[in-house]
Formats: C-alpha cells, structure tokens, sequence
C-alpha cells in the first residue's frame, strides 16, 4: 500500500469508521457492531480509507485467511458469514468486505462465501485489489 501513496496510520478507537483520513490503512481493527445496549467487536484484519472515498465513506475491510489443507477452510467458513452479518446490520448492506486467500481453498469454501456476497482476492491474483480503486 505504501508504494502506491498510503500511510499507515491507526485509526483511533472508539471513533466513527467514516472519519478514516483518506488514503490511509491499518491493521487489526476492532470494529464495534450491534445495539447501542449490546455493542459487539469485530476483528478485522486491515482497514484501507480509499483516497477518493466511498458514498458511505466506510473504508474498505480486508479479512486475511491463510490454510495449509482444504480441510482446515472447511472448519472456518463460518467466521466470515458470522462477521458479514454483523457489519451489514451495523454499517448497511453496501459495505466492502473481502477475504484475501492465501493456500489452499476448494470450491466448497468459496461457494459458501460467494452465498454471503464475500469477494476475495488470492495471493497470487495482488493486482486485483486495482479494481478497488486503491
């Protein structure tokens, strides 16, 4: 991201998601979702504030999954829909959340996700993440 202009700089915790300083990103954020009485943090791998931002001005929201076997995603599916869920409910239908695969993951595991609207990205395709704007 640095070679392409970004800094990396932390997002302080506990402020609103749309005041990510465009082009900007950070790593392990705790994304609180849920009710006013019953708040719920969603670990997230990376968050990127594109320089030319969204319309919702949420940045964009990077899972980074990693298996050794098939066997392994199979277990884990489940984390992403479970965290899609929540970010939907909390910051709308229109949120970018990808998964960025790194190693083994069968059409089983990436069927799941495309049921969840889950895109991804694979380690050897990097260049996509160009179509996000970033």
């Amino acid at each position: 991201m640095t070679s392409k202009g970004y800094k990396r700089k932390p997002h302080p915790p506990g402020t609103p998601l749309t005041s990510m300083e465009p082009g900007t990103f950070c790593f392990h954020y705790s994304v609180a979702t849920g009710a006013e009485t019953h708040k719920v943090n969603v670990s997230v791998d990376v968050l990127i504030q594109p320089k030319v931002l969204r319309p919702d001005n949420l940045p964009i929201m990077i899972e980074a999954k990693s298996a050794g076997d098939f066997t392994n995603t199979n277990k884990r599916r489940k984390e992403e829909a479970k965290k899609i869920s929540q970010l939907k409910a909390s910051y709308g239908a229109g949120i970018c959340y990808m998964v960025f695969l790194c190693g083994y993951f069968d059409s089983g595991y990436l069927g799941y996700e495309a049921a969840d609207l889950i895109d991804w990205i694979w380690e050897h395709r990097i260049s996509d993440f160009d179509e996000l704007g970033l």
